[in-house]
């Protein structure tokens, strides 16, 4: 409401939306993009004006070589005959020949003679350009700002088109020159009007086989839904004469927000052709940006036509150019675009990843690119996956392990994992702010790996310590049976011995990591450690987990158990006939050897895990 207003009345009245457009047999909604358009960068042009501070012929220059690298063919480089800069950095960029073969620039100019002279003048040596010629075409402009009837408006158009023929006739041979019109302000302008200028303009420049025609229909301020937009495209192309000979391009601008659907919905309604800026920038709101929609397309099987590979250098380039910084949340080019803070979707998207590697794995190929809540493979664009799960007070298991695995080489069992994530989240609460990789992978040696643990005290009846053990990276005659037996020497009642799948574990050749589980005293915790020899190494995380169940206490009393009466385990049970032998081989055996330096094992951790 406005608050000025004494009857509080809704400012809406004082707005309304523009005229609908009748096409009861519409077409586009059945429409599939199938191939990209072309594709017009005006960054020089449009991107330009809109700058506080306008790029320097230097800036300019490094803008055009990324566009001509990233593979547009036609970027419109200026407005000559408004700018000294612009006119002077279009004849650098023919006389000092920087135009690359194949790509064609474009230049702007209003209908008017001395204006467009002095444009078709500044193309002379040229190899291929366009001419843009627009003028204003809507009731309110023609009312308002130029006081000028339809026939008034339309003359102006077919008159402009006629100097332009005229001053092309007088460039050097050799310059392969286009015409490209705009009824700027289309989507404000009537049909039938719009129909009829375009035709007049096509009429005089002789539209036919060997003479193209650019018909660019602007939605100059975006005023109206994407479906309305498509509505008067596709209401133009079914109605234009010479269709064939006619390029129909688009030219969205962003301010309602919905540039991007509605340049996607004028393809599917049958232009052929969008002018944009890379990251929507531009007058107002912006342009319609090109990265989106190139990128959109990518993400539904479909080439743009454009290299997209290193989008981090893309952007850096851009905000050096512009002096304008790229949103952090700007679809696919933003900072925190492929990242995910929330527990359910980190868990979600640690499953994806996992479900891509097994199909990977079973079929010897690329999967389709299938991942929750990542729309594309960040490395399509040159990210990595490093920032994609990061960690906050809203983050659970799933991003824990995700980091765990994919920074610190460590695939934390389930309950461990639930567990540590308990512990991440209430140092995440207590410091109010993420937790980098660095600092998770210190917790949990922290937590896990470097707690003062006594030794185990001899056994006494009270209360038993029964464990599950999770070995990772064991090699080795029969690993399971040399943990079972010492546990089972101490008095430790094992319930199971598991192996982890070494799919994606990086434990390094000859070392272990294990974890194991503790239940004591009513309380079930996670001890870890990691060295060379496998019983050595489970003993020690069992004295962990106990340590961090009885933190005041030596330890707690351990029931002696029988080897019989060790629960089967789901890996090969433990022969009773060996343990004899096994105890005495582990009495008489060396110190424990710690894991190598440098190992790989745990990365950043491993040192703290192995020094255990």
């Amino acid at each position: 409401m406005r608050t000025d207003d004494p009857a509080g009345a809704s400012p809406a009245a004082r707005y309304r939306p523009l005229p609908a457009m009748p096409l009861d047999d519409r077409r586009w909604p059945g429409n599939v993009i199938t191939r990209a358009p072309r594709w017009l960068s005006t960054d020089l042009r449009d991107g330009n004006q809109s700058l506080a501070t306008p790029m320097s012929p230097e800036r300019k220059l490094e803008m055009f070589r990324l566009l001509t690298a990233m593979g547009y063919r036609e970027i419109e480089v200026g407005f000559p005959v408004a700018s000294r800069d612009d006119h002077a950095f279009v004849r650098t960029l023919i006389e000092r020949d920087l135009i690359p073969d194949g790509v064609r620039i474009s230049v702007l100019t209003q209908a008017r003679d001395e204006l467009i002279r002095r444009t078709v003048e500044c193309l002379a040596g040229a190899p291929r350009a366009t001419v843009h010629l627009y003028n204003a075409t809507s009731p309110l402009f023609r009312r308002v700002v130029f006081g000028m009837d339809r026939d008034e408006c339309r003359d102006l158009a077919v008159r402009g088109t006629r100097l332009v023929a005229e001053y092309a006739e007088r460039l050097p041979a050799g310059c392969d020159l286009e015409l490209e019109y705009s009824p700027e302000l289309f989507n404000e302008t009537e049909p039938d009007f719009t129909l009829e200028v375009c035709a007049a303009v096509m009429r005089e420049w002789g539209t036919g086989p060997g003479r193209e025609i650019i018909i660019n229909l602007p939605a100059t301020v975006e005023r109206s839904l994407p479906n309305v937009f498509a509505d008067q495209v596709e209401w133009l192309h079914r109605n234009l004469p010479d269709r064939r000979h006619v390029c129909l391009s688009v030219h969205p601008h962003n301010d309602r927000g919905t540039a991007v659907a509605a340049a996607e919905l004028a393809v599917l309604a049958g232009a052929e052709r969008v002018e944009g800026c890379l990251f929507g920038h531009g007058e107002r709101a912006g342009n319609v940006c090109l990265v989106t929609l190139g990128l959109n397309l990518l993400t539904q099987g479909v080439d743009p036509g454009v290299d997209f590979s290193d989008l981090g250098a893309v952007r850096r380039t851009v905000e050096t150019c512009t002096g304008m910084p790229v949103h952090p949340r700007h679809p696919y080019g933003g900072d925190l675009v492929h990242t995910a803070f929330s527990g359910s979707h980190q868990d979600a998207i640690k499953k994806g990843f996992d479900a891509m590697a097994r199909t990977g794995a079973s079929t010897g190929r690329a999967p389709v690119w299938e991942v929750p809540y990542l729309p594309i493979d960040p490395r399509d664009v040159g990210r990595d996956y490093e920032p994609v799960v990061r960690i906050t007070s809203q983050s659970g298991k799933g991003g824990v392990a995700y980091i765990m695995s994919e920074r610190h080489g460590l695939e934390l069992p389930a309950g461990l994992r639930a567990e540590f994530a308990r512990v991440v989240q209430r140092h995440a609460d207590a410091e109010g702010a993420e937790l980098g990789a660095e600092r998770i992978g210190r917790l949990f040696a922290e937590e896990y790996v470097e707690r003062p643990a006594p030794p185990l005290p001899p056994p006494v009846p009270g209360e038993p310590v029964t464990v599950e053990v999770h070995l990772d990276g064991a090699a080795g005659a029969d690993p399971e049976r040399q943990v079972r037996a010492e546990l089972a020497r101490r008095g430790v009642r094992v319930r199971a011995v598991r192996r982890i799948p070494g799919r994606r574990s990086r434990a390094g050749a000859g070392e272990v990591v294990v974890y194991a589980e503790c239940r004591t005293g009513g309380r079930t915790l996670w001890g870890a450690a990691a060295g060379a020899e496998a019983a050595e190494v489970a003993l020690r995380a069992v004295r962990s987990a106990v340590a961090r169940a009885r933190p005041a206490a030596a330890g707690p009393a351990i029931e002696p158990i029988s080897e019989s009466a060790i629960e089967p385990a789901i890996e090969p049970a433990i022969e009773p006939a060996t343990a004899p032998a096994l105890e005495s081989a582990l009495e008489s055996a060396p110190a424990p050897v710690t894991a190598p330096a440098g190992g790989r094992c745990g990365h950043r951790i491993a040192d703290a895990i192995a020094a255990r």
